[in-house]
């Protein structure tokens, strides 16, 4: 079952391998619109899993979630454990006593690891290991698993101590070749980002910060297809055959094609976290680029959960 929804990245990761879904949780409703964009409009939203009487939940076997990041993330306030956000975990590990269930995939930003010197984390794994679970955590990098995207993040991956394997671990999932950034970046709608723009000056303006001042040239940059522009700190950032990471927040990424500049686009966003052209291509006409901007960035990427949960099923299996 599928919690903190979001637009349903974690849920198609495990679907590719072949698992049902019986029903999702998430209370933001422009990223339910979009979730039912991809997944269909008959299924129960079951709302905010703080107030979920349990006894309406399905059974299910596996519990994928992506508890929200504001809480510990290094670009939110830091408030952690004592932000109501940040007592989702125990919510969620109310379900799990209650379902008993056997097995779960979480996620959170990398942040958690430093937050509050540690202290947050072990409390996590101290909290998950009282309720019944062999805990296995890690970071890992979405540009080693299928898309063009730098994007860390803490994984965990929880199997009940019963089911537990006494002299087997769970391993994860190998690095694979990144993919080539140009089969992303292939919105055919009007996103050029041009002189005609007000936001052009901004960008002008930017270029000639104290940071930036007397160090880049326009020209050069537009003879460079594909090179992406990262404005979203007060220094400019260049990357090439990768994109930085896609935040919830400011979307200021900009790349070079057919010499001119371009903005990156909802729908390249969803193409980046790993959702396939068919799927991201619903959402057309549909769902603004401010909307999948936001969502895309606060995603799971789809092939990362994949590659876990293939890794938890060959666990399970052996």
């Amino acid at each position: 079952m599928d919690f903190c929804a979001g637009i349903g990245a974690g849920r198609l990761g495990l679907q590719n391998l072949g698992l049902n879904c019986v029903g999702f949780s998430e209370i933001d409703k422009y990223a339910e619109r979009t979730y039912r964009e991809f997944f269909g409009y008959e299924e129960k939203n079951h709302g905010d899993l703080m107030k979920i009487n349990i006894n309406d939940l399905p059974d299910f076997d596996l519990m994928i979630a992506g508890f929200p990041c504001q809480s510990f993330s290094v670009i939110g306030q830091r408030k952690g454990m004592d932000d109501h956000r940040g007592q989702i975990i125990y919510g969620l590990i109310k379900i799990m006593n209650a379902k008993n269930l056997p097995y779960f995939i979480l996620e959170n930003v990398k942040g958690l690891e430093n937050h509050e010197g540690g202290r947050t984390l072990k409390i996590i794994l101290k909290e998950l290991d009282n309720a019944g679970y062999e805990v296995y955590h890690q970071v890992l990098n979405s540009l080693n698993f299928g898309v063009p995207q730098m994007r860390e993040r803490i994984y965990f991956v929880g199997v009940r101590k019963d089911l537990a394997k006494n002299n087997d671990y769970f391993e994860w999932p190998k690095s694979i070749k990144s993919p080539n950034l140009m089969e992303y970046l292939i919105d055919d709608s009007e996103m050029e980002f041009s002189e005609k723009e007000r936001a052009y000056e901004t960008f002008l303006k930017y270029l000639n910060n104290k940071y930036n001042k007397g160090l880049f040239k326009i020209d050069n940059f537009l003879k460079e297809d594909y090179l992406i522009l990262d404005t979203r700190q007060s220094d400019l950032r260049l990357y090439r055959n990768k994109v930085p990471t896609l935040r919830t927040g400011r979307h200021g990424i900009l790349y070079v094609k057919n010499g001119k500049f371009r903005k990156l686009s909802g729908f390249e966003s969803l193409l980046l976290q790993g959702f396939p052209k068919k799927i991201s291509e619903k959402t057309k006409g549909k769902i603004t680029d401010v909307y999948l901007l936001s969502q895309a960035g606060n995603a799971m990427t789809v092939s990362a959960i994949e590659a876990i949960g293939k890794n938890l099923l060959d666990y399970i299996s052996v």
